[in-house]
């Protein structure tokens, strides 16, 4: 029954990582709300959603390797690097320092205060849900990612801060942002998966550099490898579905979604 919780949680998480409805919202609403995996507590639960975001990193990679090697020559040659585009390398870079600095700063503080705030979860799920799909809806697609430049990068960084609150989405807020600068719906959800690269590798670099991480690895080495196996493969779907859907359609349904989810936990909170 705790591998079947587990690989729920996993699933969600590849889910609602790519998708723009906010996964740290539904591990929580998953996890304290629908009690899903609710033996997950404490220290436990940190190194879990390590696993877990370990496990759509790795589907990031995967799935756009060829891209992810295309960057990286391009923006380390002295050729390509005053193309246009081939400076995608040091566009990512500059957009990731705002959530850098903002989640060394306040990642905690902001954790603590809406962890286990449903209701004011519930709201930022709502409030964002209809602000992505309106933006988007009067949004024009004249640009494409090789278009950006270094303010826009600047722009979708800070946006990206948002994603610290439990319910905004850091890819609904970095896609929303990239949609306000006209950027096409493929190519906003295509910068969103590479910018999740650079502040996931480093999230999950500094808790595997203490002791106790790989401790409490060690000692749930089961329940970390299904959890990262499961989110994972759903990341990976998760990314195909999203590119496809976006080919011919916008945002409405993450917003009708993302009310209708909100409605549940309010209920369910409300009547507890």
């Amino acid at each position: 029954m705790k591998i079947l919780q587990v690989i729920i949680l996993g699933i969600v998480q590849g889910i609602a990582e790519f998708l723009p409805i906010s996964s740290s919202a539904h591990l929580i609403i998953f996890r304290d709300v629908f009690g899903i995996a609710s033996f997950i507590k404490g220290d436990m639960e940190l190194t879990f959603d390590l696993a877990l975001h370990l496990g759509t990193l790795f589907a990031i990679i995967i799935f756009f390797f060829k891209d992810i090697i295309r960057i990286l020559v391009n923006g380390f040659s002295k050729e390509k690097v005053h193309k246009k585009g081939g400076n995608l390398l040091w566009l990512l870079a500059i957009a990731t320092i705002p959530a850098g600095i903002a989640g060394v700063l306040f990642e905690d503080a902001i954790s603590d205060f809406f962890r286990h705030n449903y209701i004011l979860i519930s709201l930022a799920l709502i409030f964002m849900g209809i602000v992505l799909y309106l933006c988007d809806k009067k949004s024009k697609q004249s640009r494409k990612m090789e278009d950006l430049g270094v303010k826009d990068a600047i722009i979708i960084g800070i946006s990206q801060v948002f994603a610290l609150i439990p319910g905004f989405s850091r890819s609904g807020m970095t896609i929303l942002a990239a949609r306000l600068l006209k950027v096409n719906r493929e190519d906003s959800a295509k910068f969103s998966f590479f910018l999740s690269l650079p502040v996931v590798l480093g999230a999950c670099a500094l808790k595997l550099c203490k002791e106790s991480t790989w401790t409490l690895i060690g000692a749930n080495v089961d329940i970390f490898i299904i959890g990262m196996l499961a989110s994972f493969i759903t990341g990976i779907l998760s990314i195909k579905f999203l590119l496809k859907y976006l080919d011919n359609h916008n945002f409405k349904v993450f917003m009708i979604y993302r009310i209708l989810i909100a409605i549940v936990v309010i209920l369910v909170v409300t009547i507890k």
